[in-house]
């Protein structure tokens, strides 16, 4: 092992130490968001230093091996443990080097899922509908809870625009790389003669900021209206003014939330998303400057025209940034898309990985 590494492994074993007396300190919980900053550190530092060990516990036992070669009696005994430790050390080594890997901070949060009808019309808005009840079907697979924050719906059952926060740990880990267009091939409901069209849709995947705080929203630089709910909620939600719309002067973001029947609660979601929106803006400025110089699996929704297809006759999905086609529509529609995010996240880490052995 580099001795680079070595050091940069000891220093983690050290801080692990540290992270274990400090959360273990009765007042810990007295400052709940530093709190949660040195659990999820503590989270990330584990699965590290425990292979760290793991790899000492073998470089321990490869010593002892060589020591047994000495004997006469032991010597074929003992080269085949040392062939074995010096496999095993390989191993760990390498998924040690993966773990090291610059981890995304915003891994493990909660996100907001915004999916827009694109090209195609009343198919392109069924489309959506599709892909909400893929993801809502995935988290549910996950037990993860799915929150409809604001619904656009179409006029034959679909939605030219949805936002739902989706709630669960590892949420944006698992889906930050569905962010992009998505494309369907299939002969709408509404062709009369059987011929297969094309549309499109987009999604985004924004990870929930911590703390409105953590994006400094200058109630200045707001514009928050009140209006009456469209569409279904019943009678009270069409009598009182509980939608909001709030607008960010300096950004031209604009978030409605009418969901709920409590204003207050459609404002607190609304700046949860602002604040969710801004955050992402603000990542994708940093990020900018990175795109330059390597290729970045990270959709933004914005990245590409087309990153999926959807093929209805052939009932074939396609990812095509990874070239990767399963012919497992249904399953896929229905929520079974950990086979794609899981092939993604590995392709990424693979060039994460490669990146960081030419520097």
């Amino acid at each position: 092992m580099k001795a680079s590494l070595t050091r940069r492994l000891d220093r983690l074993s050290v801080r692990f130490n540290e992270l274990n007396q400090l959360l273990s300190n009765e007042t810990v919980t007295a400052d709940l968001d530093n709190f949660r900053k040195l659990s999820r550190e503590h989270a990330e530092i584990i699965p590290v230093v425990d292979l760290y060990h793991a790899y000492q516990q073998v470089e321990g036992d490869l010593q002892t091996a060589r020591e047994m070669a000495a004997d006469p009696e032991m010597r074929e005994f003992a080269e085949a443990e040392i062939q074995a430790g010096k496999e095993r050390l390989a191993v760990i080594e390498t998924e040690l080097q993966k773990q090291l890997l610059p981890k995304d901070p915003n891994d493990e949060r909660n996100i907001f899922l915004e999916i827009r009808a694109g090209t195609g019309g009343d198919e392109s808005a069924l489309f959506a509908a599709n892909l909400f009840r893929m993801y809502s079907r995935y988290a549910e697979r996950r037990n993860w809870q799915v929150e409809i924050i604001s619904q656009s719906p179409s006029d034959i059952g679909g939605y030219k625009e949805i936002i739902a926060k989706i709630i669960g740990q590892g949420a944006y880990s698992r889906l930050k790389f569905e962010s992009g267009g998505h494309r369907v091939q299939r002969v709408p409901v509404t062709e009369t003669q059987g011929r297969v069209h094309t549309s499109t849709c987009t999604v985004a995947v924004i990870p929930e900021a911590d703390e409105i705080s953590e994006v400094q929203l200058n109630p200045a630089e707001l514009r928050i209206d009140t209006f009456r709910a469209s569409g279904a909620g019943g009678q009270h939600i069409n009598k009182t003014d509980s939608a909001v719309r709030i607008t960010h002067l300096p950004t031209g973001i604009v978030v409605e939330c009418q969901d709920g029947r409590s204003q207050h609660k459609n404002k607190a979601q609304a700046m949860s998303v602002l604040a969710a929106r801004i955050h992402a803006k603000q990542m994708r400025a940093q990020q900018a400057e990175q795109a330059a110089t390597r290729k970045s699996l990270v959709g933004t929704g914005e990245r590409s025209e087309r990153i999926r297809t959807y093929n209805y006759p052939q009932g074939r999905v396609t990812d095509h940034r990874i070239n990767l086609t399963l012919y497992k529509m249904d399953q896929i529609m229905d929520g079974d898309i950990d086979e794609i995010c899981s092939a993604l996240m590995a392709e990424h880490q693979a060039e994460q990985l490669a990146a960081s052995m030419e520097e």
